[in-house]
């Protein structure tokens, strides 16, 4: 069965994983054109895939809205997270670990 991945608005681009996907086509659900996207790398459940190329410094669309920034030029297919899109919302989510998604500021006790 072919993965899927869903976009909200037209002017967004990201979409998110409706499940786990491998480097692999996967369906764009929503209101696109545009029938797939080529993931570059793995994306779980979830996450954002990039559907249009981002240059660094330019907005990251999810929902019809700005959600972060991209820190570097995102090609179309590669997996959104904090390696490439910084928060313009949460300063602290910007120094989040990424390997656990664990702030360094708080305890865990």
């Amino acid at each position: 069965m072919t993965k899927r991945c869903f976009q909200v608005q037209a002017e967004d681009n990201v979409a998110t994983l409706l499940e786990d996907a491998e480097a692999e086509s996967v369906a764009l659900l929503g209101l696109s054109a545009k029938a797939t996207v080529v993931l570059l790398e793995p994306v779980v459940l979830g996450h954002k895939v990039c559907t249009r190329a981002i240059a660094a410094g330019e907005l990251v669309i999810k929902y019809g809205v700005p959600i972060g920034v991209a820190t570097r030029s995102i090609p179309v297919g590669a997996w959104i997270h904090l390696h490439n899109c910084a928060s313009r919302v949460d300063e602290r989510s910007n120094r989040l670990e990424i390997p656990h998604d664990a702030g360094r500021d708080i305890g865990h006790d």
